[in-house]
């Protein structure tokens, strides 16, 4: 006969020991970012961990942080692993979407996520400078930006910051009259628009590609489905 007493201090001693070990996992997800835990993370380590905090992000399974704390930790220094070019969306907060916190990324936002000089001034800081070992340029479905630039709207400086993504469009090859009502278009234009970013990033920041070239940063583009929270990668 199984003793009631034994079993329930058993699973008692092995609550506590699953307990304990979740507290250590979070308490190293907590922990921000070093100048020495930056230097030891590669290009692959820092995707990685996007894609790692997107598949939480999606499955509900977010790391709580102390906040408060990671305030104190980063108040005289941040070494972040990695640097998002997204849009303004509100509902594509990079840091949120790859379950991120306080000192993990840079983030430049803008409508549309396409990349000027200023961003690009950005991303030398943040490689170059501060020792950011990824970059990626993040995209997302349903873009009011992209279907702007579809319909070619016409809105005071709108109308010429809409200007640095028609150049994709002409890509496309569109044939007909284009109406941010094709859903298929607007999301194509989405990833062209993505994918010319990095290319244009590689073409216009010797910085930057000779950083990519020694293997020290990689630049990679994504698109964040805004109906599932999921985000997926270029090749």
């Amino acid at each position: 006969m199984i003793n009631r007493r034994a079993s329930f201090g058993l699973l008692a001693t092995a609550s506590l020991a699953l307990a304990s070990n979740a507290s250590a996992q979070n308490t190293q997800s907590c922990a921000v970012f070093t100048p020495a835990s930056q230097a030891s993370a590669t290009p692959e380590s820092a995707l990685q961990r996007l894609k790692d905090g997107n598949a939480r992000f999606v499955s509900g399974s977010t790391v709580n942080c102390d906040l408060r704390m990671q305030v104190k930790d980063t108040a005289t220094q941040q070494s972040p692993v990695a640097v998002v070019v997204g849009c303004i969306d509100s509902r594509v907060p990079p840091e949120l979407v790859f379950d991120q916190r306080l000192g993990d990324i840079f983030a430049a936002r803008i409508a549309g996520n396409f990349v000027n000089t200023d961003i690009l001034g950005s991303l030398e800081f943040a490689t170059k400078a501060a020792g950011a070992k990824l970059i990626v340029v993040l995209g997302h479905t349903e873009c009011g930006a992209i279907k702007g630039a579809v319909d070619n709207v016409k809105l005071g400086n709108l109308t010429a910051m809409l200007g640095n993504i028609r150049p994709s469009l002409e890509k496309l090859n569109y044939t007909g009259v284009a109406t941010s009502k094709d859903k298929v278009l607007v999301q194509k234009l989405a990833d062209q628009n993505a994918q010319d970013a990095v290319a244009l990033v590689l073409r216009k920041s010797e910085v930057i590609a000779e950083l990519v070239a020694q293997g020290k940063v990689k630049i990679v583009s994504a698109m964040h489905d805004i109906s599932t929270g999921r985000v997926s990668w270029f090749a």
